[in-house]
């Protein structure tokens, strides 16, 4: 099982400030890239707790006493961590990005390069899919995720468009459902407009942006004062939470004050503008054009 290189790993790593005997997570371990970097730091008393849902990845766990795997969405960080009596840890990393391997099998349809049933989920034991969202849920509600999660412009018009179509037939494969909604892009836009589709219907089997807001909030409660928190997003919703967060400690941005009139921030962001790949990164792993890295210390 072929995992592909982590991005921004040496910024991410550096932006931890791991300590040898410290307690830290990796929130979204994936092919692992990022938590084996991790461990190189780490004496014989500190520990690494790695989170995933997806069998795939769990099946790929680092075999290391420091290490522990969770099998779980990373919105259950704070149960888990009291489970463990892991509280206060030190640092957490959450790269937000699909594996290179999710993306590149064909049958979990993640993918609009693959033919492959309209799936798209983590978490494998849950029932919603893709092929659920497109044949059953009514044309408002369509138009609502594609705009919502999409940032599509014409979204009435697509969930219109796939409501005729499925009356006549089931959506039920990833180039069934391109052929159905290629048409609708502008031209030279194809790709573009092909990606965001394929965004929101993944956001929305995932609970993704949910699932970010929970995990955000109970970071800020678990770690350690000087703790790190550091998170890599790939498009505009989750850069957007984060950036707030990370300002404001809620998701609005707008900073409240305690009866004293003291801000009441949970963290420090200490990088105002994202970190971005360099080019000779991008050059060597497309997939990190999009990525953007932001980083907190606990007050």
């Amino acid at each position: 099982m072929e995992f592909h290189e982590s991005v921004l790993l040496k910024e991410s790593i550096e932006g931890l400030k791991i300590r040898p005997d410290g307690a830290y997570v990796d929130a979204t371990y994936g092919g692992g890239g990022h938590s084996r970097e991790i461990i190189h730091y780490l004496n014989s008393k500190g520990r690494l707790f790695g989170f995933d849902q997806d069998e795939d990845a769990i099946i790929n766990r680092i075999e290391d006493q420091r290490f522990i795997m969770i099998e779980s969405n990373f919105r259950y960080l704070k149960n888990f961590l009291t489970y463990y009596k892991a509280i206060p840890v030190d640092g957490i990393l959450a790269d937000l990005g699909i594996s290179s391997f999710q993306i590149d099998t064909p049958g979990r349809g993640f993918s609009t390069r693959f033919e492959g049933k309209l799936d798209m989920r983590m978490d494998r034991r849950k029932k919603l899919t893709a092929g659920t969202i497109i044949n059953e849920y009514d044309e408002k509600r369509l138009s609502d995720i594609f705009f919502e999660y999409g940032e599509i412009i014409n979204a009435r018009h697509l969930a219109k468009t796939i409501g005729n179509c499925r009356n006549e037939k089931a959506i039920e494969t990833t180039m069934e459902l391109k052929a159905v909604i290629e048409p609708l892009a502008g031209r030279g836009r194809e790709n573009k407009f092909l990606a965001q589709v394929f965004q929101a219907l993944r956001i929305e089997v995932n609970g993704e942006l949910e699932s970010l807001k929970k995990f955000l909030i109970q970071s800020a409660m678990v770690l350690n004062k000087g703790g790190r928190l550091v998170v890599i997003s790939y498009h505009s919703l989750e850069d957007k939470l984060v950036k707030n967060f990370f300002r404001s400690g809620n998701f609005t941005g707008e900073i409240s004050k305690d009866f004293y009139g003291n801000f009441q921030v949970p963290l420090n962001a200490i990088n105002r503008k994202p970190i971005v790949p360099c080019d000779d990164e991008i050059l060597r792993n497309s997939r990190s054009r999009s990525a953007k890295l932001r980083i907190a210390e606990k007050i």
